[in-house]
């Protein structure tokens, strides 16, 4: 995993300007490859690449200059990631072409895929990527991200020519040379303040956006960018009657799981890969499977000191129970409060989720003993794990309810008061799924909105976001077409934010089992009554995992990382969050009075604000460091031997 920067001139003379900012946009992002930098460039491409190496250490270097043996400096690859089926492809390239490597690495294997099976091979590619490749015979540069969003890539387009980068700051550094503006992005903002992120394609910088998951691209010099997605996620259930076809199903989960958990821990000899370990089902099957590849293997936790906020217990417990050695930070409500406008730097664009912040203190305690660590995202997404899938079932009632009387019934929800019981289950049962239904975080509704944003703009919401994934989805059971607005919504605009971020933050790479294709193809065809049911969620992978989790985990109930800062507002956080408020330069954007009423009411107690507050405070640090200029985090050096 590491850093990349390419950019695409419309001419010799603006490459070489390139040329003289690619180093200042480099620095930006040397937290995600401490161990070696580099540049190269042609008359019209400039590459940068920072790398963190994990893979032929001595030999694999970027970027990575390949071709045939009549064209050998034909391609030129960057590319951050891992493919963990490099040595299959490999094989296959070199019986079907006999096609020559010069390293061990996985990057040559995309590139001579590439080379003989055209565009379309980026779909045999199993891991975790983005990458640009440069074809100087036919003067374009493909590129890929990978299915599920794991690798983030943005883009900027100008009259300079088009860029990309693993982070958002590094193009920031190449507005002059891309003459493109800096503004900020309105229906961005309304966005993030809705969903607690800012969704795909979207950035808060109106002139930066990304690459969408499972989309591939080309460009030419002077040329416009051209997307194509090459992945588009299919459930495709079919009813398991018979027992015996359960156990098949469940088996074949427990196979590809151990499988996939095995192919995500390649990394030469000398690199130890540990595991992050909750007190959930997901981490703690990920960590078990690990053990059996490696005897030796080190979970890590952390948790606060604060009763019903902490899995460090059930998590401890986990790894006894498995054979683990286990590593456990707590982190203090101090600690946050100092470290967030460093996280709010990495992060390049908002995301108000609190539980980035221990992930942040955990991601750098792990990186003092490994180099990378396996977890748990996307088992929800794919098996069904989020306990509001079960929503379906709750207000089954209402869609036997005739529509004129269901928005009856909505109206009469507005008139009970805010935290009555049953408000909230009325006001959702009158709506339809795609209404209710934007992912998992509902910060601000529509309502709320319009008190604390001064532009708020009229019809520009969840639906806008999520409408597209709703009409690819018609005809699918309800919670297959939760999980479809999850995977590309929820899952890429905060899960794997969060997770990328936090990790390569302090130079740790993070790997995702669960979010392997061969995994969706199995979970792809699991049925409604094998995912959630009354009692339980992920049904079928709990049933798959009898064996491999501890008892006290196989079917607990999720927690969800929560992290008291429902309570800390009210308390050790509320002179902090009241100064970030009236320090703010946004008055243009949000009504500061009414964020600070929200806050004396939170401190009340009279209602619960926690999420919103943590929102708006998101986004005026935010607004600090990357508008105002104000605050200017002291960033660390990498802890790790850099080699230039």
């Amino acid at each position: 995993m590491c850093g990349l920067l390419g950019l695409v001139c419309p001419s010799e003379n603006e490459a070489a300007k390139a040329r003289d900012s690619v180093g200042a946009a480099l620095r930006c992002q040397r937290h995600r490859g401490p161990d070696e930098t580099d540049t190269w460039a042609d008359a019209e491409v400039v590459y940068g690449f920072n790398r963190l190496a994990f893979i032929d250490v001595e030999h694999a270097h970027q970027p990575l200059v390949w071709g045939p043996p009549e064209a050998p400096q034909r391609y030129t690859l960057n590319f951050n990631g891992e493919i963990y089926n490099y040595r299959e492809l490999r094989e296959q390239l070199v019986a079907e072409h006999d096609a020559k490597f010069a390293t061990e690495g996985d990057g040559e294997a995309i590139v001579a895929a590439f080379h003989y099976w055209g565009p379309g091979a980026v779909s045999r590619l199993r891991g975790m990527f983005a990458f640009l490749l440069w074809d100087a015979q036919e003067k374009v540069l493909h590129g890929a991200r990978d299915p599920f969003g794991i690798k983030p890539l943005y883009y900027s387009a100008g009259p300079g020519g088009t860029a990309f980068s693993s982070e958002k700051k590094s193009l920031l550094e190449l507005s002059d040379v891309l003459d493109v503006p800096a503004e900020l992005d309105t229906v961005a903002l309304q966005h993030y303040l809705t969903l607690q992120y800012v969704p795909e394609p979207e950035s808060l910088h109106a002139g930066v956006r990304r690459i969408e998951s499972g989309t591939s691209f080309t460009v030419s010099p002077g040329g416009r960018l051209k997307q194509e997605r090459y992945f588009f996620p299919q459930f495709t259930a079919r009813p398991v009657t018979t027992d015996v076809e359960a156990s098949d199903l469940h088996k074949r989960i427990a196979d590809v799981m151990r499988d996939s958990v095995a192919k995500h821990m390649i990394a030469d000899p000398d690199i130890t890969v540990g595991a992050f370990l909750s007190g959930g089902i997901d981490s703690t099957a990920i960590a078990a499977l690990a053990k059996e590849q490696n005897p030796n293997l080190i979970a890590f936790t952390t948790g606060f000191d604060r009763e019903g906020y902490s899995e460090v217990d059930v998590a401890a417990e986990s790894a006894a129970a498995i054979g683990v050695r286990h590593v456990v930070r707590t982190v203090t409500a101090d600690e946050m409060m100092d470290v967030l406008p460093l996280i709010v730097w990495y992060l390049d664009d908002p995301v108000a989720d609190p539980a980035l912040v221990p992930l942040w203190f955990i991601a750098r305690e792990a990186r003092k003993h490994v180099k990378a660590v396996l977890s748990g995202e996307g088992s929800d997404e794919l098996f069904g794990g989020y306990t509001i899938y079960k929503e379906p079932i709750s207000l089954a009632p209402f869609e036997r309810v005739p529509g004129g009387v269901r928005k009856l019934l909505g109206k009469v929800s507005e008139r009970i008061p805010e935290g009555t019981r049953g408000k909230d289950l009325l006001r959702r049962g009158a709506l339809t799924m795609e209404e209710r239904y934007y992912g998992n975080a509902r910060i601000f509704r529509d309502d709320q909105l319009r008190r604390v944003l001064r532009d708020y703009v009229e019809g520009v919401g969840h639906r806008d976001v999520t409408a597209e994934h709703y009409r690819t989805s018609a005809g699918w059971d309800p919670v297959a077409r939760m999980q479809h607005v999850d995977l590309f919504t929820w899952l890429r605009g905060d899960i794997l934010v969060k997770a990328d971020k936090m990790t390569m933050a302090n130079s740790l790479e993070l790997r995702v089992p669960f979010l392997d294709a061969e995994v969706f193809k199995v979970a792809a065809g699991i049925p409604l009554d094998q995912k959630v049911t009354k009692e339980t969620t992920k049904y079928a992978l709990r049933r798959a995992l009898d064996g491999i989790v501890p008892a006290h985990v196989l079917n607990r109930r999720k927690l969800g990382f929560p992290v008291p800062i429902k309570h800390w507002l009210r308390a050790e956080m509320y002179d902090w969050a009241r100064g970030i408020i009236n320090d703010s330069k946004t008055d243009a954007l949000l009504d500061k009075q009414a964020v600070l009423r929200l806050l004396d009411e939170h401190r009340s107690g009279t209602l619960d604000h926690s999420r919103r507050i943590w929102a708006l405070l998101v986004f005026m640090l935010w607004h600090g460091i990357f508008v105002e200029h104000r605050i200017k985090p002291e960033i660390p050096e990498p802890a790790y031997p850099v080699k230039i």
